[in-house]
């Protein structure tokens, strides 16, 4: 402690030194133990939460500036995500009020757009659908800095699965390459790969508005359904819990096959029968690229989300993100791409194509 006092660039931490003040008072005596163990060991969890806190705002922070953080720290905050998000369900209880946002996939630039236009977290409870990675120039910012603020505030913002948290479709639509490019190593593609494990299938808002990716499932009726799935491993190439991120809503009765390999494609009275049996106002998707940022179908039964604009730097679409208030009253605020002279464009390979 004098150590730290007379040289403050000592290599010892404030943690330490209230570790050693702790112990050095209460091994005064046995009375004196048992006075002081309760106090100091609150006083130490108290201090260690507050570094915690410190150290995320610092990460948060370089992220906002569209830095990295070194790989040891992406190794750590992965770390933490896992323990925050191992205890969500799979049917993720989320609060009204909340925002709901659809596909990111990388845009960097757009996501502050977002937030301009949203609201910053934790002003505002955020639930957002997956695909954050991908496609985009700036993958890996996106993705950590939604991930520091799930760490920072659990409560505030909610992230599920989308078909691109996957490890096969990541090595073919950038996300490797650019951890790679950008670290020197596979690692932090790695301690990434494995939260998406962790991320939760689907979300339910004041149990009335279902939240998922992608769409239904055949093999699903009940949500309790879903509530069993074994989510702790890589997107399946069929099965329910592929189905949830892959599937697609199209003006058909019943079940179609879907041209994009995984998934099928449902109708309005798949929606209907689903919606009924679940006691579900409105299923809230996203996984679908809409020009007008988001789109009705099914007598507003179902409703698609995008929240990429100009997705692919080319598309030419605008955004959308859904509020819903403590009614579930729904308002969408459309918003267009970040002004050039906001963003940077750095090189890259072209990702082969794949449908938009």
């Amino acid at each position: 402690y004098q150590r730290r006092v007379r040289e403050p660039t000592s290599t010892t931490t404030n943690v330490d030194c209230l570790s050693f003040l702790c112990w050095l008072t209460c091994s005064r005596g046995t009375h004196n133990r048992c006075t002081y163990t309760h106090t100091h060991t609150y006083k130490y969890t108290h201090l260690v939460y507050i570094r915690m806190a410190s150290d995320l705002d610092r990460q948060i922070a370089i992220l906002r500036r569209c830095e990295l953080p070194s790989e040891a720290e992406v190794k750590s905050l992965c770390s933490k995500a896992r323990e925050i998000l191992i205890e969500e369900s799979n049917v993720q209880r989320v609060d009204s009020p909340v925002t709901i946002c659809g596909d990111i996939h990388g845009q960097y630039y757009d996501l502050v757009e977002l937030f301009k236009v949203g609201g910053e977290c934790p002003s505002k409870n955020y639930l957002f659908l997956g695909d954050f990675v991908d496609r985009g120039y700036y993958s890996v910012e996106t993705f950590l800095l939604l991930l520091a603020l799930k760490v920072r505030y659990p409560d505030r913002i909610t992230l599920i699965r989308g078909n691109h948290e996957s490890r096969q479709i990541t090595q073919v639509y950038g996300f490797y390459e650019e951890c790679l490019r950008k670290f020197g190593s596979v690692n932090v593609w790695r301690y990434c790969t494995e939260i998406f494990d962790y991320l939760s299938l689907s979300a339910l808002v004041d149990d009335r508005v279902f939240c998922v990716h992608g769409g239904l499932s055949p093999a699903i009726s009940t949500l309790d359904q879903i509530r069993t799935i074994d989510r702790k491993q890589e997107v399946p190439h069929d099965g329910s819990m592929c189905d949830l991120l892959w599937s697609d809503p199209e003006d058909i009765d019943g079940w179609g096959l879907s041209l994009r390999g995984a998934g099928y494609l449902f109708g309005g009275d798949v929606v209907a029968q689903f919606n009924q049996t679940n006691d579900i106002e409105l299923i809230c998707r996203a996984h679908q690229l809409v020009m007008d940022g988001y789109k009705f179908m099914f007598d507003d039964s179902l409703v698609t989300v995008w929240s990429a604009p100009n997705y692919c730097y080319r598309c030419g679409n605008v955004a959308a993100i859904l509020e819903l208030d403590e009614q579930l009253n729904r308002n969408f605020k459309v918003f267009e791409a970040a002004p050039q002279e906001a963003r940077g464009v750095p090189t890259k390979r072209v990702a082969p194509q794949y449908f938009l």
